[in-house]
């Protein structure tokens, strides 16, 4: 079974992934106080408005479309989606390619909005800003009632463009790593071919 579980990452447990590619514009690399200023600064925007979409939205359907706009405002998925495929994004067609990124991100916004009833009440705080390279890891302690504190970090890419989130840590664990892994054994198993992956994708995505 391929997973894609991405809400279980910001709600506690351990699948996930984020979302939007940007192109196109040069930007000067930021020192390394500024690159934490622009880091936390980014979670903390990213996590109000997640905390006020899951709380606070007056219907389903606006929860839905509130939470499919923070993915795509906050996740670069086409970087996570690339870096899940590993080797076999080298190896794949335009098409394979197209089709793949595609089904990424529909099967990560459907397993965000699938979670919404269990994000009911959460909250959470800042903790530690880390520089790492040209990404930052921001530490947050989320909070759900009923269920232990969870360490989540998130790996915020802050170079060459605006900030996007490009992974999470969760108690540790990195879930872009895990997912690669899932896909490698999943391809190991099924002959190398790439079709069936995004078949067994698709099937996730409802299509």
């Amino acid at each position: 079974m391929v997973k894609l579980n991405l809400m279980d990452a910001i709600v506690l447990n351990r699948r996930l992934f984020l979302a939007a590619a940007l192109a196109g514009a040069t930007f000067l690399p930021l020192p390394t106080h500024a690159q934490s200023n622009v880091a936390a600064d980014f979670i903390r925007r990213a996590g109000n408005e997640l905390v006020a979409a899951v709380n606070n939205s007056p219907s389903e359907a606006r929860k839905k479309a509130e939470l499919t706009r923070i993915v795509d405002s906050y996740i670069d998925v086409d970087n996570v989606g690339r870096f899940c495929l590993g080797r076999y994004w080298t190896s794949a067609s335009q098409q394979q390619r197209q089709q793949y990124l595609s089904l990424f991100h529909k099967v990560l916004v459907r397993n965000v909005t699938s979670k919404i009833g269990e994000a009911k009440g959460m909250s959470y705080t800042l903790g530690r800003v880390t520089p790492q390279g040209e990404n930052t890891l921001v530490q947050t302690i989320i909070h759900r009632p009923g269920n232990a504190p969870a360490n989540v970090q998130w790996v915020v890419a802050t170079q060459g463009g605006p900030p996007r989130i490009v992974d999470v840590l969760a108690e540790g664990t990195s879930l872009r790593l895990t997912q690669r892994q899932d896909y490698a054994s999943f391809l190991q198993h099924h002959n190398q071919d790439l079709d069936t992956l995004i078949s067994a994708i698709s099937r996730q995505a409802g299509e």
